[in-house]
């Protein structure tokens, strides 16, 4: 089966299962998912590992839990039902655990592309409504 075949959901669901194992051990980042006719291409996370604090640096103790993942997964599957109209572009997840608990926040990004419009709309079409709004 071609990834093109499988739905956006699926597909996103599969980049947390490949990113679970990341997401144990960070509290906070930006997991984000790079889409092209629908079909999730680049993913990944974004995130700063290691913390300074009194001059040293060290790397986190601690990640996500398996119910905070299970959480998060669930937030960027149901985001998904604000993604409207679009084909190409990125949804970002921003996350943070804070007293235990695990904060989302989407970022649906949208991409456009002039040349396929003037593919779409051949040069008639818009010079005509061009000449009536002048």
């Amino acid at each position: 089966m071609k990834t093109e075949q499988l739905s956006l959901a699926r597909q996103l669901d599969l980049v947390f299962k490949e990113l679970e194992e990341e997401l144990s051990g960070l509290s906070s980042g930006t997991v984000f998912v790079q889409i092209r006719n629908n079909t999730i291409g680049k993913f990944g996370i974004r995130h700063h590992p290691l913390e300074g604090r009194n001059g040293e640096l060290r790397s986190e103790d601690s990640g996500l839990t398996p119910v905070q993942y299970s959480s998060f997964r669930i937030m960027a599957l149901e985001s998904l039902k604000y993604k409207r109209h679009w084909t190409h572009g990125e949804i970002s997840y921003e996350f943070a655990v804070r007293q235990g608990s695990i904060i989302v926040d989407a970022i649906l990004e949208s991409n456009y592309n002039m040349a396929n419009l003037m593919i779409r709309y051949p040069r008639h079409t818009y010079s005509d409504s061009l000449t009536e709004v002048f």
